[in-house]
């Protein structure tokens, strides 16, 4: 009798454990479906605003030669963002981050992979006049879309204005972006929080008792956009075109420098500071804001450095503790993930992403007036690039 009943309490105790490893860590709020895009005072949606901006969007014509787009960097077919480990940037430059997609950006609080910018307004703005994007000038710009007679039009039906305002510009983008989400009927697993039994398979249940439980994911990924939002070191990988491209090396000097870090910090180092360009605190170099686990099936290369190629490298990165670095988030610990527990993992997380990328096709830019003022219309000298 009291061996059966001591046989008892351990079978207790081996569920408890159990249950304890896998269900939901407490603290942190539920995944969840996202809400209705928010939508800011200062620039309501409508039909011409939303036109305008689809277009502005692809044009080539707000960057400085007039051969870059926002849909260079932002590609449709590629979930709105691009394949390349690091961004292009500007012809004969090339960035030093991984481009963050477009794609649900509606809701984020905060942009960039360090936080640096709080709205898409702000973001469209900086993303076309920064010298090593866009490039674009603003009045050389803004005198551009003047001599266009369809956006001219375009512009005073969305503004009033009697004249393209680059501001408007910004607005119009912004609103247009505001469109680019999931739709949650294509979503599996919003389909599954909606009360669809179907909507998982039985490997992508198993990986969210993983993302909830043992995994630990929904320490830092929770919420609508599966995101707190926050910064972490987590030891990515080095990028190992920071050794090798020339132009990359180029560009985390350049920035380190025009953000004016005393030599004293980036002299020694040769990474991107992440966080710290934004606090000057060192405790957050290196600390980089968590990404949304939304649409991940189509947004590989992975990390603020595009370092990790794919989802499967992503969970075995994290299940070895995640990588070394002096202030290394003290949630990463080596997981103990099997072979199948890993899959199970990945086939959750490529259940956030829609069954069919969302793609928009890009518009036919209007002409330029010549600027003699007689014969025929130019054409744009690129069509927005995809």
């Amino acid at each position: 009798m009291k061996r059966a009943a001591l046989l008892l309490l351990a079978a207790i105790a081996l569920i408890a454990g159990v249950w304890a490893a896998f269900a939901p860590r407490p603290g942190h709020p539920p995944l969840a479906s996202l809400p209705a895009v928010p939508v800011p005072a200062g620039n309501p949606m409508s039909e011409d605003k939303l036109r305008l901006g689809r277009m502005l969007f692809f044009d080539p014509r707000l960057s400085g030669d007039a051969s870059t787009s926002c849909a260079s960097c932002h590609v449709p077919q590629l979930g709105w963002t691009h394949n390349d480990a690091l961004a292009p940037g500007y012809p004969g430059h090339r960035l030093w981050r991984n481009n963050p997609t477009v794609l649900n950006a509606a809701h984020y609080t905060r942009l960039m992979w360090d936080g640096t910018l709080d709205s898409l307004e702000v973001q469209a703005r900086s993303a076309m006049q920064a010298p090593v994007e866009g490039n674009g000038k603003a009045t050389m710009v803004e005198m551009r879309l003047r001599l266009v007679p369809e956006y001219v039009a375009l512009f005073r039906q969305a503004f009033g204005t009697e004249w393209p305002q680059l501001d408007h510009a910004w607005q119009a983008i912004a609103a247009f972006e505001r469109t680019l989400v999931s739709d949650p009927q294509q979503v599996p697993f919003d389909r599954h929080l909606a009360g669809d039994t179907a909507a998982l398979s039985e490997a992508a249940r198993r990986g969210l008792a993983l993302f909830e439980g043992k995994a630990g994911c929904i320490q830092c990924h929770h919420g609508a956009l599966a995101t707190d939002e926050g910064f972490h070191a987590l030891g990515v990988p080095r990028q190992p075109l920071y050794d090798s491209h020339p132009l990359v090396q180029i560009a985390v000097r350049w920035q380190n420098v025009q953000r004016d870090v005393p030599q004293a910090v980036y002299r020694g180092l040769e990474e991107d500071l992440g966080r710290y360009y934004r606090t000057r605190e060192p405790a957050d170099i290196g600390k980089f804001r968590t990404p949304t686990l939304r649409e991940l099936k189509y947004t590989a290369p992975y990390m603020h450095n595009g370092a990790i190629a794919t989802l499967r490298d992503v969970v075995d990165f994290f299940d070895a503790g995640g990588g070394s670095a002096p202030n290394k988030s003290p949630l990463l610990k080596p997981l103990g993930l099997s072979d199948g527990e890993k899959s199970d993992l990945v086939a959750f997380l490529e259940s956030l992403s829609m069954e069919r990328p969302l793609i928009v096709e890009a518009p036919v830019l209007p002409p330029t007036l010549p600027l003699d003022g007689g014969g025929e219309q130019c054409e744009p000298p690129v069509k927005g690039r995809t």
